[in-house]
């Protein structure tokens, strides 16, 4: 019975996901969370990021990531915002890049300058497709280096959010801020579908990311500068609590879901802040519905590296 009962705890530990912690938020700390993922990238890389909309400033720092970005011989990857902005046509984005430091340290590549492509979703509710940027497929790995944080609309930003808002190109952006209704960025904000509906077809557009990529991808989150507001505010509210450190996982749900794990856990007040973002806006229904999806876990082992 004893060795039964352990072969059984093994089982469950090896199905849980995992998810690796380094507290302290470094260049060497970066490259060395990556290699703990055990997953090497191969061929053209794709390193999704946000370049941050101009008048902000809690965007990943360049000579943060820089490290990171070359060793994998990335190139940065964005797609055009679908609110207009200073990121909203290709050359006012390429700027914002640029005056932000990213330009300098690699390649980057707004993937639907040139157009759009479609990508399947199975199972969707809302989605049947999702409209991304032309020039990824273009790309072998996509490393998703997300800074968490909060979110107007979403309630946090990380991994998922990366892949689904953040890969999908002005018009794709508008089909999932609609639920699917319409592919128009100057109507979108006119006709918002009701909350759920907007988490939902956030993560089902997650989910035609990971199904494209299949193995090739990995999942980093950095926790800092934790706004209730996103890099894509251009007056975002400052951090009210501390940074957390670097998480990282081969399961965006998973990754995400100990992200907001450790903001509740936190013994910071100022965590009142973002938790507030997060539940007022149902935030949590993104890891529920990408979970029944099957996109990944929200049961998880935490790794702590030194």
């Amino acid at each position: 019975m004893c060795s039964s009962s352990s072969q059984k705890k093994e089982n469950n530990q090896a199905e849980s996901p995992k998810v690796y912690y380094i507290k302290d938020i470094t260049p060497e700390n970066l490259v060395k969370i990556y290699e703990a993922l055990g997953r090497p990238v191969k061929g053209k890389v794709a390193v999704k990021l946000s370049t941050g909309e101009p008048g902000g400033h809690n965007f990943l720092q360049p000579a943060l990531i820089k490290d990171l970005v070359q060793k994998v011989n990335g190139t940065i990857v964005e797609c055009n915002t679908a609110y207009g902005g200073k990121r909203g046509d290709t050359e006012s984005h390429l700027k914002a890049a640029q005056d932000h430091g990213f330009t300098a340290i690699a390649p980057v590549d707004i993937m639907d300058a040139d157009g759009e492509v479609e990508l399947p979703i199975t199972n969707g509710k809302h989605l049947k497709s999702d409209l991304v940027g032309k020039n990824y497929l273009n790309y072998d790995f996509t490393v998703v280096l997300s800074h968490f944080k909060g979110h107007a609309m979403g309630g946090f930003g990380g991994a998922l959010k990366n892949i689904s808002i953040g890969i999908a190109s002005s018009k794709g952006k508008a089909r999932i801020h609609s639920a699917g209704t319409l592919d128009s960025p100057s109507e979108v904000w006119n006709n918002l579908p009701e909350q759920d509906a907007f988490l939902e077809s956030m993560a089902e557009a997650a989910k035609a990311i990971i199904d494209h990529c299949g193995e090739n991808i990995l999942y980093i989150n950095v926790a800092n500068n934790l706004s209730v507001d996103c890099d894509c505010d251009e007056s975002p509210e400052d951090p009210k609590m501390g940074d957390i450190g670097i998480l990282a996982s081969l399961d965006p749900v998973a990754l995400d879901k100990a992200c907001t794990d450790m903001v509740r856990a936190s013994k910071d007040h100022g965590k009142i802040h973002l938790i507030e973002r997060i539940d007022s806006r149902n935030g949590m229904h993104t890891l529920d519905y990408a979970e029944e999806l099957g996109m990944g876990k929200q049961k998880y082992e935490l790794v702590t590296l030194e």
